[in-house]
């Protein structure tokens, strides 16, 4: 797998300052992307050890509240299986640090029925998500006073408690508290 960017101080993609993964390869290739360049399963730098390394020295930080992943597209099946493994360390090193990613998917239509390759890896990779902002982003939608969000049809889904509940459950993102 390749990584577009890492960007250290994030304030954009979730709340708090948090250290922000962006994956390299997507399918979605949504109609007014921010990030068309990382549609590119090419694009960027190998992740590898050294990165995985470097991304966790900048989560030691007391001030950073979380890790977020976007991309690119971290369900899909080619970066699953190398971000399994990084996923795993980072909830065994940082069990107070929240986990968000940002897909393109539909949490139910694609990530619960198995349709994104080896179910085991992609039930394991939700096992560790805290938040997940899914659905494809919808130019037509696009509303730049959504919180976390860039079009009306994404939501932002307590995964945990969702998958606790067997129903959707949204954070509540007027008050920017968990409900």
């Amino acid at each position: 797998m390749n990584y577009a960017t890492i960007k250290n101080l994030d304030i954009a993609n979730g709340p708090g300052l948090r250290v922000s993964l962006f994956v390299s390869g997507c399918t979605h290739h949504c109609k007014g992307c921010f990030n068309p360049e990382a549609w590119d399963f090419n694009y960027g730098q190998p992740f590898t050890q050294e990165t995985e390394e470097k991304i966790f020295r900048l989560l030691e930080n007391s001030h950073i509240r979380g890790l977020s992943l976007l991309g690119g597209e971290p369900f899909e099946p080619a970066n699953q299986a190398a971000l399994l493994p990084f996923l795993r360390r980072f909830k065994e090193k940082f069990p107070h640090k929240d986990l968000w990613c940002y897909s393109g998917y539909n949490f139910e239509k694609d990530m619960l029925t198995g349709n994104l390759g080896p179910w085991e890896i992609t039930q394991e990779m939700l096992s560790y998500i805290d938040i997940l902002v899914d659905g494809e982003f919808v130019l037509e939608l696009k509303n730049p006073n959504l919180r976390f969000r860039g079009s009306a049809n994404q939501r932002v889904i307590r995964v945990q408690a969702s998958l606790k509940e067997d129903k959707v459950v949204l954070w509540d993102d007027e008050e920017g508290l968990l409900v």
